[in-house]
C-alpha cells in the first residue's frame, strides 16, 4: 500500500467544521508517518473528479472529512475498487460513521483511528446499494421523509437542522399516504398505501434514526422498512422510536429483505444518503463487498 493518502474535504460540512476537521486529522496521518494530499475542489463535482483521479494514481486511501453527503462523493470514486476509503466524521447526521463504529465529530481521534488501522491492515469489504450509476451507503429514502427533505431543500431561512424541523411540520399538516408499487427481487409487485419506504443498506438516516434497524451491510441483501397506510396521529406516535428501531414493531410497519428493489410513486424522490437521487420510479441493487473501508 502506498504511504501517501489523500484527504477530500468538504468546506462546509457541519456548518464549517470540515475545514476546520481536516487540519487535526492531517496530522494524525502525518504523526503516523504518511504522506497526506488534501483535496478541496470548487464544486461537488469537481472534487469528484479530483478523488478519481487520486484513486486512478495509486492512493493508498481516500479520506473523507466531512458528513454523509462528502462519504457519498467519496463513494463514487472508491467503488468497484480496491482503494480502502476512511472516514472522519464531522458533518450533521454521519450515519455512514456510525454504522461502522468510527468516532463522531472528533476529527482527531478519526483520523488516529484511521492511520492505525491503515498501518495494521485493519480493512475490511462492506456492500454497497446501487441506484442507476450512483453508489449508496445507508438508506434509500422516500416517501414523507423525502417530501421533507424536498420542503427542507426549498427554503431558505432558516439554517442547520431548525429548516427541516418546520419543513416536517408543514408536510405533516399536509400529510397523506402514497400509492406505491414494490417489487422485490423481481417477484410479484405489491401495490400499497404507505407512508414511507426505506432501502437500508445500513441501519440508520437523519443523524441516527434506526429506520432498517436490522440492516447489515455485509450480508448482501437490503432491508426493507415499509411503514403503511397510517394516520397523522399514529405517525406522531410511532416517530420517537425510530431512534431506538422500535417502530418495526407497530403492525403497520413491514420489514422485507431483498437484493433488488424496484419502487414507484407518483410525486416522490428518492434520497440516499441524504443526496437526491431524482423521482421514482427508482431500481437499487445490493452489491456485496463493493468497497474496502478503514475499520475502527
Amino acid at each position: 500500500m502506498s504511504s501517501e493518502i489523500t484527504i477530500v474535504v468538504n468546506p462546509t460540512a457541519g456548518r464549517g467544521r470540515g475545514a476546520h476537521a481536516a487540519r487535526p486529522a492531517a496530522s494524525a496521518f502525518r504523526d503516523a508517518g504518511f504522506q497526506v494530499r488534501t483535496i478541496v475542489g470548487e464544486s461537488a463535482g469537481d472534487a469528484l473528479t479530483r478523488a478519481r483521479a487520486a484513486v486512478a494514481d495509486g492512493t493508498g486511501a481516500l479520506i473523507a472529512v466531512g458528513g454523509d453527503g462528502m462519504v457519498n462523493l467519496a463513494l463514487q470514486a472508491v467503488a468497484g475498487t480496491r482503494t480502502p476509503l476512511g472516514v472522519v466524521a464531522v458533518g450533521t447526521g454521519n450515519d455512514f460513521a456510525r454504522t461502522l463504529g468510527l468516532p463522531l465529530r472528533d476529527p482527531a481521534a478519526a483520523g488516529r483511528t484511521a492511520a492505525d488501522a491503515l498501518k495494521g491492515a485493519r480493512l475490511r469489504d462492506i456492500d454497497l446499494g446501487r441506484a442507476g450509476d450512483r453508489w449508496f451507503g445507508t438508506v434509500l429514502a422516500s416517501g414523507f421523509d423525502s417530501r421533507v427533505n424536498d420542503r427542507g431543500n426549498r427554503m431558505r431561512w432558516p439554517a442547520g437542522r431548525l429548516k427541516y424541523d418546520l419543513a416536517m411540520l408543514a408536510e405533516l399538516a399536509a400529510f397523506r399516504p402514497f400509492p406505491y408499487r414494490i417489487t422485490l427481487d423481481g417477484g410479484a409487485t405489491r401495490e400499497i398505501e404507505a407512508t414511507l419506504v426505506a432501502v437500508g443498506n445500513g441501519a440508520s438516516y437523519g443523524g441516527g434514526m434506526r429506520i432498517c434497524p436490522g440492516a447489515d451491510p455485509t450480508d448482501g441483501l437490503f432491508d426493507v422498512t415499509v411503514v403503511g397506510d397510517c394516520g397523522r396521529a399514529t405517525l406522531l406516535r410511532v416517530f420517537p422510536s425510530v431512534y431506538r428501531g422500535g417502530h418495526v414493531r407497530h403492525p403497520k410497519v413491514s420489514v422485507y429483505r431483498a437484493a433488488r428493489v424496484e419502487l414507484a410513486a407518483a410525486g416522490i424522490t428518492g434520497y440516499a444518503d441524504g443526496e437526491r437521487l431524482g423521482p421514482l420510479p427508482l431500481s437499487a441493487r445490493c452489491v456485496p463487498g463493493a468497497v474496502r473501508v478503514v475499520g475502527p
